[in-house]
């Protein structure tokens, strides 16, 4: 993923430029994770594309018309069409050294709400927030049991936490010498810059370390004077001050495959564009074209955003009914009340002023009813609340587990390489209860075959790649004694070490295991994903779960950069 701080800030002062002061026309759908927005300014029309989608966040002006391409009206189109329809985009803003735009619409009618983009891998989103800072909706309702920063409407709307890194602008000699000082001598220079500065993406980094080192993997031992290194990074943030902002594609035979607001000199070819969205857009459309099974995904991928939908709708009720499950008691409390006042209840009272337990309280009467009848009312409602307590907590389990297991198969799905490998992701969809099985069953699509590698130091090495796959290798080929290893905190592969009966592991197979668990996990497109490993008899499955769900113990971690076969 390439759209990083300083393409952002491209992006953010081309919109600017381009759009600012426009009147938004026309809201739509390209699909679940993206929104379009029809933009009349300086005499003609734009339109500006934002997309939340994992690999593909982005937002930037799109070189052709949109189309619709999501058919059913969702609460946030309603909603984008309430308060964006006629607004005039009146601010474009960017928080320094983050992948976040705000987009203020100002609406004669609805006054100003924010359209917020955050283009951050997994956890990218598109947020509608109200002129009180309150969430109408988003791309992606995020649930606490998800995130400490949930994004549900009627919640506060929280930024994303900054990162704890300097802030390029605060770079001083002293500073970078703290930073490559703290590193290991034969670590990559762009892996140390990544990890210490804030908004420096790993393609930025290689580009520094190209710049001034003359090779994009240099080690931080080859850094002889540190002046020709900050000169190289001031120079390339220089736009941020400067505005002359020079977009580029990097090419291979012939295709665009990345793309940077400066030269992408580190890159064998490259090519200047004539502006930063013409550059995200032909990127775009080559990776579309580069993946053969694109239509197949997007359609599977629906389905899992429809199952989510559901599932959050589902979680959100019993919440609901939990929280009136806290009444219980009153409506008990209420029930003996009114029989033991029913002797003075008349026909067509309201309410009944009583002593109770709780003290004096006033108890709402259905006056078409007699004492008996709201007595029975009460301890009807009594009896449902008891239920809900007694059986909500497990019920809310189960949805917690089965948006866990819509997580590993997005995962999978993300990972897919073939399109047996897709149909596996819906074949098990229609297993769990998600989707509606297929009315002609076909040939079972079947696991496929965990991926076989070996380790530096000649051990084998089994990688799960699907849900299935990883129930397999964790429970059916390994043995107690070998080392399992899995991403931390988010779905992925689980990689198997086979050891042999060994205490301990070589450090270089650790290290190998560690970035083929981090690559085929959710987190593939970071510059350093944490890694947790451990003896596979402390693997343990969870009741209830889809396969390949699992909990452990007596993990250890090691932090390392995702590296695939």
């Amino acid at each position: 993923m390439f759209f990083d701080a300083l393409t952002a800030a491209c992006i953010a002062a081309e919109l600017r430029e381009t759009i600012l002061g426009g009147r938004v026309q026309r809201v739509l759908l390209p699909d679940s994770l993206s929104i379009g927005l029809e933009i009349y300014a300086h005499r003609q029309r734009h339109y500006l594309l934002a997309s939340a989608h994992a690999e593909q966040g982005r937002i930037h002006l799109a070189p052709e018309k949109l189309r619709r391409g999501v058919e059913k009206t969702t609460g946030l189109l309603q909603l984008l069409r309430k308060y964006g329809r006629g607004a005039i985009l009146s601010t474009v803003e960017q928080p320094p050294f983050e992948r976040i735009l705000r987009l203020e619409l100002d609406h004669p009618q609805w006054g100003c709400s924010t359209l917020v983009v955050e283009v951050m891998g997994r956890h990218s989103n598109i947020i509608l927030v109200d002129a009180t800072g309150r969430v109408l909706d988003a791309v992606k309702r995020v649930g606490p049991h998800l995130s400490r920063r949930p994004i549900l409407p009627g919640r506060p709307y929280t930024p994303p936490p900054p990162q704890s890194k300097l802030p390029p602008s605060e770079l001083t000699e002293y500073r970078l010498r703290q930073i490559l000082t703290a590193a290991e001598p034969e670590a990559p220079l762009w892996r140390v810059l990544v990890g210490g500065l804030r908004g420096m993406s790993p393609l930025l980094a290689r580009e520094i370390a190209f710049r001034a080192l003359g090779h994009p993997q240099a080690a931080v031992a080859q850094v002889e004077r540190l002046t020709p290194l900050l000169e190289t990074i001031a120079g390339l943030l220089a736009p941020l001050r400067d505005g002359q902002w020079q977009p580029s594609l990097a090419l291979e035979e012939g295709r665009p495959v990345a793309y940077a607001p400066y030269p992408l000199t580190h890159r064998d070819r490259w090519q200047p564009m004539p502006s930063m969205s013409r550059a995200i857009a032909a990127y775009t459309a080559a990776v579309a074209d580069a993946d053969p099974y694109a239509a197949a995904r997007r359609s599977v991928r629906a389905e899992i955003d429809t199952a989510r939908a559901r599932l959050e709708r589902r979680r959100a009720a019993l919440e609901r009914t939990l929280r009136e499950a806290a009444q219980a008691e009153q409506w008990r409390r209420w029930g003996e009340s009114i029989l033991a006042y029913a002797h003075t209840i008349t026909p067509g009272r309201r309410e009944l002023r009583a002593e109770t337990d709780a003290g004096e309280e006033v108890i709402p009467l259905d006056p078409a009813k007699s004492a008996v009848e709201n007595a029975q009312g009460y301890f009807a409602r009594y009896r449902k609340a008891k239920r809900a307590a007694e059986e909500g907590p497990a019920r809310l389990e189960e949805v917690d587990l089965a948006l866990r297991d819509l997580e590993q198969l997005e995962t999978d799905l993300a990972l897919a390489v073939d399109r047996s490998e897709i149909d596996r992701v819906r074949t098990m969809l229609a297993e769990a209860g998600f989707i509606k099985p297929p009315r002609r069953k076909g040939p079972s699509a079947g696991s496929g075959q965990p991926l076989r590698l070996t380790s530096p130091d000649g051990l084998p090495i089994l990688i799960g790649r699907n849900s299935r796959q990883n129930d397999t290798v964790t429970f059916r080929l390994a043995k107690g004694d070998d080392w399992w290893f899995h991403a931390r905190g988010v779905p992925g592969a689980h990689v198997i070490v086979r050891g042999g009966g060994r205490d301990e592991l070589p450090p270089d197979t650790i290290r190998r295991a560690a970035e083929l668990a981090a690559y085929f996990s959710r987190r593939r497109d970071e510059a350093q994903v944490e890694v947790d490993y451990t003896r596979r008899r402390y693997v343990r499955r969870i009741r209830g779960a889809a396969p390949g769900l699992v909990t452990y113990r007596q993990e250890q971690t090691i932090r390392v950069a995702p590296r695939g076969p």
